[in-house]
């Protein structure tokens, strides 16, 4: 894995980003990672290079990981922004946009914004519209075994022990808990406003949904699929919240063949 930090400026101001990737050639994907940080799709960017012929960049939200998010970069929406300039940047083609949780809000706020450069998007377990009947678990007010056992099908696999992190990577988490609380906004991960834009994606666009997620459940999901245009949902069995995760090796062949069937050249299935 390669990192790099890029400049992005945009109408808000500058912005300092940097980019975990892995891969050396193929298909380009943009994966956007959650709020549980870069580290939820760090395994799975490392997979699906490996396996694939795929390069992945990951960037770290600014804010997240230990980087610096700027007083004026306070919503979803900016963040979309940064990253359709941070595609122009790396002059990528052909890019299939991957989000998960927050990442896959970010994703469809990217995909309603347009770009050429963009093929497909999947939009995992993703928060972001309001579903009445269907509320966001609050991950804030949560412990970590509350949450996992809100996030995972199987949470007996995926044991956290708060007591084990360094003071350093405490700092980290705390940080990343701000700008995520900062990201999701007013209406808790929620924006009313999101599903009317959703209606001018016109992009291959794929809802993935783990099955066991309990954190936004399978119903919202198919909601999120209903206001996209032309959009496919697919619910996920054995998985939760974070399928890339939980079942990563079950989980690649989604996402490849979803984004592959799109790809530059190829007929739209």
């Amino acid at each position: 894995m390669t990192s790099s930090t890029h400049t992005l400026t945009v109408d808000e101001g500058t912005v300092e980003v940097t980019v975990d990737v892995q891969g050396e050639k193929g298909h380009p994907f943009l994966l956007l990672h959650g709020g549980g940080g870069p580290q939820t799709v760090t395994g799975f960017a490392a997979l699906l290079a490996e396996q694939r012929p795929a390069r992945v960049f990951t960037p770290l939200h600014p804010g997240f990981g230990g980087t610096a998010r700027p007083d004026w970069l306070t919503d979803v929406q900016t963040l979309a922004k940064i990253y359709a300039q941070l595609l122009e940047q790396l002059d990528l083609s052909d890019v299939a946009v991957v989000g998960n949780s927050i990442g896959g809000w970010i994703a469809a706020e990217l995909a309603v914004l347009g770009s050429d450069r963009i093929t497909s998007v999947t939009l995992v377990n993703a928060v972001g519209i309001a579903v009445p009947g269907h509320p966001i678990a609050d991950a804030a007010s949560l412990t970590p075994p509350e949450l996992a056992k809100l996030s995972f099908y199987d949470p007996s696999k995926f044991k956290f022990d708060p007591n084990a992190l360094t003071e350093e990577q405490r700092a980290v988490a705390a940080a990343n808990q701000v700008a995520m609380a900062v990201y999701s906004g007013p209406h808790a991960m929620a924006d009313p406003t999101v599903t009317d834009r959703l209606a001018k994606i016109n992009y291959p666009t794929l809802v993935a949904w783990g099955a066991g997620d309990e954190v936004v459940d399978a119903d919202y999901g198919r909601a999120y699929a209903a206001a996209i245009p032309g959009a496919e949902f697919r619910l996920l069995e054995g998985t939760g919240h974070l399928p890339q995760v939980e079942t990563p090796e079950e989980f690649l062949p989604v996402v490849w063949d979803f984004a592959d069937a799109h790809a530059t050249g190829k007929p739209a299935s």
